[in-house]
């Protein structure tokens, strides 16, 4: 018989292997048909007969065919005829499937926009070509481990962290203290892992981080939302009822305020008092622009109740996937027991890199540097916002990469930021960081992964969309809209 097959890129061998299997699977080639020679397909596609003959014995190994000494090669004739999709797998999702919700309440949108603000955006500066080569050069130079490594992560970096936490956030840690994760929100989950059982009740900042809740509540937690003001978590509200309390004292996600120091000590107090676990997500304290940095909760106790989560991902690269967790010595134990049950490791290179980084000074003189480019992006937003001052006040500006405008209550922060995008502007509005009723409005604003004029184009358009809904408000009739 004639076969037709038109063999367009890959390898041709895999193609050709691929078009016979869908074409028995389809039932164009029936169970017991023919096939035909070797000699007469290869001139069909324009291949070798060398290539036919091995694509004929791998789908005989798989079954698909079956070959008979001095007959040729026929159809297997147990085969089941099935429909398959040929383009790609392009089937619906079953109908109870939900759809996936997006951790950060928005996301990068299909429509064109000049500027996004929005929080989705994981953008950072680069790491210097001349810096990024160094730490690799200094991977090339070792031989890579013999087996998987330890669970907890390479000595050399777990010694790097300690020693860096200990210097910049005042950590008094060692390397068996740090256990290296991939990324910042898979330390949270292990901690979770470690620590709940379905049903624990577990504190969060309101507003909040909406990827740590979720991670939280899939893993069985009942979360208690705590607000959120100026000095940071209302400790106060906590009463007795949660295990566990999770916050971002140095610059609160996502209202950007940091936890004063008196809210700092009540916190640890009521943790020793009432035998409970704080998790501390210190995940942008390196880019802070108006002085150092208060230190870190587990720099201020001793009693084993504070575990520190930390991600390099803000200020060097979020593809690289690298977090750490410096823990008590109870818990590291159980951390790193279910990383040895898992599996997860960061790969050996991106260790031992990232070790020669810290160590190095290139990583300090990178901090250094981004945070001067990141100051100018963040006046750039203060100077052009200026003008709306009366009706949107900048929080949140003294670290991190974004800050949050804060609405006064007549302004519809969810109408607005849709004039914004028609504009080419996108924002992220606050209310999908609230579990509850929200208490304010605004916008947050991601200026790290754009340019200065970027910065100062988008925020001069969003000045415009406020005064403008200022005045409309102002020339409204007595009682509403008419």
């Amino acid at each position: 018989m004639e076969l037709s097959f038109t063999l367009r890129g890959r390898p041709r061998a895999q193609e050709l292997a691929q078009q016979i299997r869908f074409a028995i699977l389809e039932g164009r080639l029936r169970a017991g048909t023919r096939l035909p020679s070797t000699r007469a397909l290869a001139e069909s596609v324009g291949c070798s007969r060398t290539l036919v003959t091995a694509v004929y014995e791998e789908l005989v190994a798989e079954g698909y065919l079956e070959a008979r000494r001095g007959s040729g090669t026929y159809v297997a004739a147990e085969l089941p005829v099935a429909s398959v999709v040929t383009e790609g797998l392009t089937s619906p999702p079953p109908k109870w499937l939900e759809p996936l919700r997006d951790p950060d309440g928005d996301s990068p949108g299909s429509d064109e926009c000049r500027v996004d603000f929005t929080l989705a955006r994981q953008v950072v500066e680069p790491v210097s070509r001349r810096s990024w080569a160094r730490m690799w050069r200094a991977v090339g130079r070792q031989s890579p481990p013999r087996d998987a490594g330890p669970p907890e992560g390479d000595p050399g970096l777990r010694e790097a962290i300690a020693e860096y936490v200990g210097r910049a956030r005042g950590l008094r840690c060692g390397p068996d203290d740090v256990v290296v994760t991939t990324g910042g929100v898979r330390a949270l989950d292990l901690v979770a892992q470690a620590v709940l059982r379905p049903g624990d009740p577990v504190a969060v900042e309101e507003p909040g981080y909406p990827a740590a809740r979720r991670t939280l509540e899939d893993r069985g937690a009942v979360l208690l939302p705590v607000r959120v003001d100026d000095d940071g978590l209302h400790v106060v509200e906590l009463g007795s009822a949660p295990l566990v309390v999770y916050v971002t004292p140095s610059h609160q996600y996502p209202l950007g305020v940091r936890m004063s120091v008196s809210r700092r000590v009540a916190l640890l107090e009521w943790a020793a008092r009432h035998d409970r676990l704080v998790v501390e997500d210190d995940y942008d304290s390196e880019l802070r622009f108006d002085g150092p940095p208060l230190p870190a909760l587990a720099g201020m106790e001793r009693a084993g109740r504070v575990v520190y989560v930390g991600t390099f991902s803000k200020v060097l690269a979020p593809g690289l996937r690298l977090g750490y967790v410096v823990a008590p010595r109870w818990l590291r134990e159980r951390l790193v027991r279910l990383r040895e049950r898992s599996g997860d490791r960061v790969p050996w290179p991106v260790q031992r890199a990232l070790a020669a980084f810290l160590g190095s000074g290139d990583f300090d003189r990178h901090v250094r540097r981004v945070r001067r480019q990141y100051a100018e992006r963040r006046s750039a937003l203060r100077e052009a916002l200026q003008p709306a001052s009366g009706v949107a006040r900048l929080r949140g500006m003294e670290a991190g990469l974004h800050a949050f405008l804060q609405f006064t209550p007549e302004l519809d922060e969810l109408h607005l930021a849709e004039v914004a995008r028609r504009r080419g502007v996108r924002v992220s509005p606050l209310a999908p960081f609230y579990l509850g009723t929200p208490d304010r409005r605004g916008w947050l604003l991601a200026y790290g992964g754009l340019s200065t004029q970027q910065v100062w184009w988008g925020a001069r358009v969003l000045t415009e969309v406020l005064l403008e809904s200022v005045e409309l408000r102002a020339k409204e009739p007595l009682g509403g809209r008419p």
